[in-house]
């Protein structure tokens, strides 16, 4: 096996804006790395043993076994999570496969199990081998893809894209573009266009036709996580036309659109499998999730702009934890934002079985089991980005970055807890006396953020404002010679912020996390259960909670504590990492709807008990939760006809 020190890298006219760093410069670090090490040593690191889809007996080692999305769908998450985490076991189990792939190429270039030759499993193992090729500096890499991809430019026009494929095109697209950007050889742009050609339109279908209620036939264009992987096209479509201004703009009209027909208190779009409306009980696939973010961290190279880094942090700090079980032993496929029982019982999901919705190996269906584990890794390796000069993040964590600026060596450590806190603070080491660009993002929630660099106040203007560092797409920019500048300290200030939804309820955020009401978790096993194990969560108390005094939430409380071992937890919905304490009562009237919360009754809620101190937890902690709130109050508290919401 040859494998070089580096990736080499032709510097092209075409290609991203802001050019991830290579696998593995970037490192977790306190709860971070805590979170990751808990994948690490249960789902991710124990699969192979457990589950025989990605087990010895896989397709994509050679074997009879399960030769389709899985494996790859696997290898998208272990190969990221092993050189983040700079770990010789995982990477030891990742060789094999790797392997297999690069041996298994035929003389016409095309590969993979010979059993089956649908085009969108290879798709996965593309983006496989181009994070092994960043972080190994594999040699190899290049000329297989380069082969391939004649194959493609070849076959393509009499074996077109179809099903899953021409949903998820804009995949296979970003792995060309990886090989044009390391060669810029003409002929891969002709392969571009021909897979844009075949692939669905889908800025055109979610901005003018997209289904107005949840779907009750099955289309790849109501697909939950095919949505979420489309999501992505204009973006890619931008490296090739660079029209980055017209597709920043029917992306946002999509987004725009799902919001308004299938929008979650969460800030997301419903999936249960398909498309499911806006009500707090349809759910959202665990496979939606982490393409989602992956969509998301693909936007924040193309279009640089700071509301991707927002979305992603949305992502990664709500929906990505509660889709496992604090421990990642076991996942979720569909989660609900009022979630008040995990059971095994009828939900009026779009198309899933009853068990949909339990902790365990395989709900419902294995695609989830073999592909949630991209989400933390890849959101590790997101984090920051190259500009042409300089650094800019994109998400803030504990983390470590070691890059170069103009093969200068530079060295980044961000000491933070947030999301749970406020405070970023970020140490710079290098020896370079040049001044570059480090650009951080200011989230749009965050009013009155305030910047000090080595003990000296700067002052953030407003966008286009004259005073102080301009907000210029979320960033403001920082330039200097930072060899001797001393520490950039970001505060963040985090204040309730109320949501408007349907029937006059509300949804609460406090910075970038959704903050919910947990009546408690009493977690019950499955007996014989197959994997590590299957849970059931039942409620402890009572969870139909109502808010009040929802036009003065800005000035709610907020109490923080330690971040537990396991980071997403909640061993006593009394203590969080961080609690926002809210007026309320309960809406006595607001009942069980079979095995779910009926919706929310209608604001202004007359019936209700006595008012109390709602203790709000983050979303992704709790398992059991009540997102989206009915009101207590009169039609003026509730809401103004002026005041714009949030969207």
């Amino acid at each position: 096996m040859t494998i070089a020190s580096t990736t080499t890298t032709t510097t092209t006219t075409e290609g991203r804006s802001h050019r991830p760093l290579p696998l593995g410069s970037i490192t977790p670090r306190g709860w971070l790395l805590d979170q990751l090490r808990l994948q690490a040593d249960n789902i991710t690191g124990q699969l192979e043993a457990i589950w025989p889809d990605v087990g010895p007996d896989s397709g994509w080692r050679g074997g009879a076994g399960e030769n389709w999305e899985r494996g790859p769908y696997y290898l998208d998450g272990l190969v990221p999570l092993a050189h983040v985490l700079q770990d010789d076991r995982l990477l030891a189990l990742a060789t094999p496969w790797i392997e297999w792939i690069l041996a298994s190429q035929r003389d016409d270039g095309f590969f993979g199990p010979v059993g089956n030759d649908d085009w969108w499993p290879r798709m996965v193992a593309l983006k496989v081998l181009t994070q092994h090729a960043d972080a190994t500096g594999d040699e190899r890499v290049p000329p297989f893809l380069e082969r391939y991809f004649r194959h493609q430019l070849s076959a393509l026009p009499g074996r077109p894209l179809t099903s899953w494929g021409r949903a998820r095109g804009a995949d296979n697209a970003l792995s060309v573009w990886w090989l044009y950007e390391r060669t810029g050889d003409p002929w891969l742009l002709d392969l571009v266009d021909l897979l844009a050609a075949q692939t669905i339109r889908w800025d055109d279908y979610l901005a003018s036709d997209l289904i107005t209620g949840p779907a009750r036939t099955f289309s790849h264009r109501t697909h939950g996580p095919n949505v979420a992987m489309g999501l992505k096209t204009g973006a890619v479509s931008a490296l090739r036309d660079r029209d980055v201004r017209g597709h920043t703009a029917r992306t946002e009209a999509s987004f725009a659109a799902l919001d308004r027909w299938h929008g979650q208190a969460s800030g997301w779009f419903s999936g249960d499998e398909w498309l499911g409306g806006r009500e707090a009980t349809a759910g959202i696939e665990t496979c939606q999730v982490v393409e989602m973010m992956f969509t998301a961290e693909v936007h924040a190279q193309v279009y640089g702009r700071g509301i991707d880094g927002d979305r992603l942090e949305s992502l990664a700090y709500n929906l990505l934890p509660a889709s496992s079980d604090p421990e990642m032993r076991g996942h979720q496929y569909h989660q609900q934002a009022n979630q008040v029982e995990v059971s095994v019982g009828r939900r009026e999901w779009s198309f899933s079985s009853d068990d949909a919705g339990i902790f365990g190996l395989e709900p419902h269906f294995g695609c989830c089991t073999a592909n949630l584990h991209q989400g933390w890794p890849k959101f590790v390796s997101h984090l920051w980005l190259r500009d042409a000069d300089g650094l800019r993040v994109v998400a803030y964590a504990p983390s470590a970055i070691a890059t170069e600026v103009d093969d200068d060596a530079v060295s980044i450590v961000v000491d933070t807890e947030y999301p749970f806190d406020e405070t970023v603070r970020i140490r710079v080491a290098t020896s370079r006396t040049t001044p570059f660009a480090l650009r951080l993002r200011v989230p749009s929630w965050a009013q009155g953020a305030e910047l000090t660099v080595g003990g000296v106040r700067v002052a953030i203007g407003s966008p286009g404002a004259d005073a102080g560092l301009p907000i210029v797409d979320g960033y403001v920019t920082l330039e200097r010679d930072w060899s001797a500048t001393g520490d950039v300290v970001l505060v963040l200030p985090m204040r309730a912020r109320v949501v408007r939804r349907e029937r006059q309820a509300a949804a609460v955020r406090l910075g970038p996390l959704t903050m919910v009401y947990s009546p408690g978790e009493r977690w019950v096993e499955h007996d014989g259960a197959p994997g590590i194990g299957e849970w059931e969560v039942h409620a402890r108390g009572s969870w139909n909670w109502a808010l009040a005094e929802v036009r003065d939430a800005a000035g709610w409380r907020v109490t923080r504590g330690a971040v537990p071992a396991a980071p997403w937890s909640l061993e006593d919905r009394r203590r969080a990492p961080v609690v926002l304490h809210a007026p309320g009562a309960r809406a006595t009237e607001w009942r069980m709807a079979g095995a779910q919360a009926d919706t929310p009754p209608f604001s202004p809620v007359l019936d209700h008990g006595p008012d109390d101190d709602l203790r709000l937890v983050p979303y992704g902690s709790a398992r059991l939760r009540v997102t989206e709130f009915p009101v207590i109050g009169n039609w003026r508290d509730i809401d103004d006809p002026d005041e714009p919401t949030e969207r």
